[in-house]
């Protein structure tokens, strides 16, 4: 049986052994997969828009100082910092998860998510988000495609891509302090580096364990939940990609 834990699939070593030639179910997991990433994007859009283009609703998640900068409410504090939960919880309580709960959080998430990036609709140029959002998604689709199709074992190049990972989530939180627009430049172009390879990484991953599947008769509810976890993490691959094109580029809002 499959399973998913501390925010990896925990049996992909075993996985690895597996051809990544699949059958049915294989490519109904690869399909559900890419489904529930883009119906959580486009929920994430939905409610971003929403409450960028709503005063009212904009103005519960952030208020303007003296100074003229947006400053997070309580509410907004939460929101910003909900997701983070979200995945936490979808990662390390999968197995108690009914099929149900797990798709009801990862729903949850998509919202929430969605309403967090309201800012970035608020404070970067229309041209700028929808820039960036074109780019992200042909690179994304480019990366997907290659992951998918290549035969190389990308094992190790995906180790690399993890370490560098690490790397971007201490320069971030280093950067927080030292607020340099020069620091936050390199780690940009860093982070598209980084998020272009997983992209490939883990659309091969995800698709030796449709092969898995295959192999071991998983039921069908484990199955879903399988592909809702791969759709969180083509989900983060494509948002972070985006987020990172955004903060190369900048175009704020005079």
């Amino acid at each position: 049986m499959s399973n998913y834990n501390n925010g990896g699939f925990s049996d992909f070593t075993v996985l690895k052994s597996q051809p990544l030639a699949g059958g049915a179910v294989s490519r109904k997991y690869m399909a559900n997969v890419f489904a529930w990433m883009f119906g959580a994007l486009a929920v994430s859009t939905l409610f971003a828009l929403l409450f960028a283009n709503n005063s009212s609703l904009f103005q519960m998640l952030y208020s303007v100082n003296e100074m003229g900068i947006l400053r997070p409410s309580g509410l907004g504090w939460i929101v910003s910092i909900a997701p983070i939960i979200f995945i936490l919880t979808m990662g390390f309580a999968f197995n108690r998860l009914s099929t149900t709960a797990l798709t009801a959080f990862f729903l949850l998430y998509a919202v929430v998510t969605g309403i967090s990036l309201s800012y970035t609709l608020i404070v970067h140029t229309t041209s700028s988000v929808v820039g960036c959002f074109g780019a992200a998604s042909l690179m994304f689709g480019i990366m997907a495609v290659m992951g998918y199709t290549t035969d190389k074992d990308l094992t190790s190049f995906g180790r690399i891509l993890t370490t560098g990972l690490i790397g971007i989530l201490i320069s971030l939180v280093i950067n927080m302090f030292l607020k340099s627009s020069a620091f936050s430049y390199i780690i940009g172009m860093i982070g598209v580096a980084v998020f272009t390879g997983l992209t490939a990484y883990d659309v091969q991953k995800l698709k030796r364990i449709g092969a898995g599947l295959e192999y071991e008769g998983t039921p069908a509810n484990e199955v879903k939940k399988l592909a809702l976890m791969g759709a969180l993490t083509l989900y983060l691959d494509f948002l972070n990609l985006f987020i990172m094109l955004l903060s190369i580029f900048d175009n704020r809002k005079n």
